[in-house]
């Protein structure tokens, strides 16, 4: 019986304090927008987080808002994980942008990570969007190359774990997507190695290491061929300095 008591005693608070919960059907249609890539509908949809006006999670304004925060990048995982985003990319990503959130000290700045986490996940919805009309073999091809980022992998080893044949396989995935299958690979290396440098302080040895470059050299020459900079340029240019703020 307390915790009704208590139920009741906060939703009188709530009530004189004008402390409102989010719709539920327009907050649905928010994580709806954000699974389909619908970016103009996630614009309009959007709520900024704020220190007012949001069920309170803690006392601390501070911890409230990170709270809340912390709430919304896991509904929006599990939303995009269930519109096809594979399952690594959606939890990691949702892990580095929780691991900034608990470096900020600064409810404004918490605020505009927010904003910056939602059209991630959209942006990246948007362009599963556009793999919808591809072959089964080539999307498995894909799922397949993301999950073994940090291992090295041959063209044939693909074609075996898919069971068709390697020729087939490379011909098919440059009609798709218009990449050859190793360029495809380097690319997504090279993605994976920008959200580390912007994310994280791993050395740059050891991002080269984790995501199988043969060697730092020729890391650092992919990367600047993909990119324009120099690992290090890239992150002196993106890094969140503001962490600490």
């Amino acid at each position: 019986m307390g915790t009704y008591k208590e139920l009741e005693k906060a939703l009188l608070i709530q009530s004189e304090n004008q402390i409102f919960h989010t719709n539920y059907q327009k907050e649905l249609r928010f994580y709806r927008a954000v699974q389909e890539g619908d970016t103009e509908q996630v614009k309009e949809l959007f709520t900024p987080l704020s220190t007012t006006g949001m069920g309170i999670l803690s006392p601390s304004p501070i911890r409230n808002i990170r709270y809340h925060f912390i709430v919304s990048v896991a509904l929006i995982t599990r939303f995009c994980i269930e519109g096809g985003l594979p399952t690594e990319t959606a939890y990691t990503l949702s892990d580095l942008y929780i691991q900034r959130a608990d470096a900020i000290q600064n409810e404004d700045s918490i605020a505009a990570l927010h904003k910056e986490m939602i059209f991630d996940f959209t942006n990246l919805m948007q362009n599963k969007k556009t793999q919808a009309v591809m072959s089964k073999v080539v999307l498995q091809a894909i799922n397949y190359i993301h999950k073994h980022l940090r291992s090295p992998i041959k063209e044939s080893e693909i074609a075996a774990e898919l069971h068709v044949n390697s020729s087939y396989l490379s011909s098919l995935f440059k009609r798709e997507t218009g990449m050859g299958l190793k360029s495809y690979l380097q690319s997504a290396r090279i993605e994976a190695a920008k959200n580390m440098l912007k994310y994280s302080e791993y050395d740059y040895s050891i991002i080269s290491n984790y995501l199988c470059f043969s060697s730092h050299s020729y890391f650092i020459s992919v990367f600047k061929k993909h990119t324009g900079l120099t690992p290090k340029e890239y992150r002196n240019r993106y890094f969140q300095s503001n962490w600490n703020e």
